[in-house]
């Protein structure tokens, strides 16, 4: 199941991780989040115990969502080592969304 990742755990969460991290950026309000929130959950379940999934609720968590520029939502960031190496705008296809955190394992 992908994590609830807020501005306080973010830190030790995401940029810390000593595997690739996949942040989903949504809203409740979000239609297209709520599409993309069941394939995230399937990636979290293909990935578990290769890389972390998480999701960022950009009403509750201004702050990280501002630091990275999130303007639209969907948007997934994937992160390495602490840094963005793959970005996706959004509704993507769960080979897509899998395939590029693969690229990162």
């Amino acid at each position: 199941m992908a994590l609830e990742i807020t501005d306080s755990s973010f830190q030790e969460t995401v940029l810390k991780s000593d595997k690739p991290v996949l942040v989903d950026f949504w809203a409740v309000w979000c239609g297209p989040c709520r599409t993309l929130g069941p394939i995230i959950e399937e990636v979290a379940a293909d990935f578990d115990g290769k890389a972390v999934v998480g999701k960022v609720d950009v009403d509750n968590n201004q702050e990280i969502s501002m630091q990275y520029g999130i303007r639209n939502i969907p948007t997934v960031l994937i992160f390495k080592n602490g840094e963005v190496v793959d970005k996706l705008v959004g509704v993507a296809p769960k080979d897509v969304i899998a395939q590029k955190l693969s690229a990162h394992l």
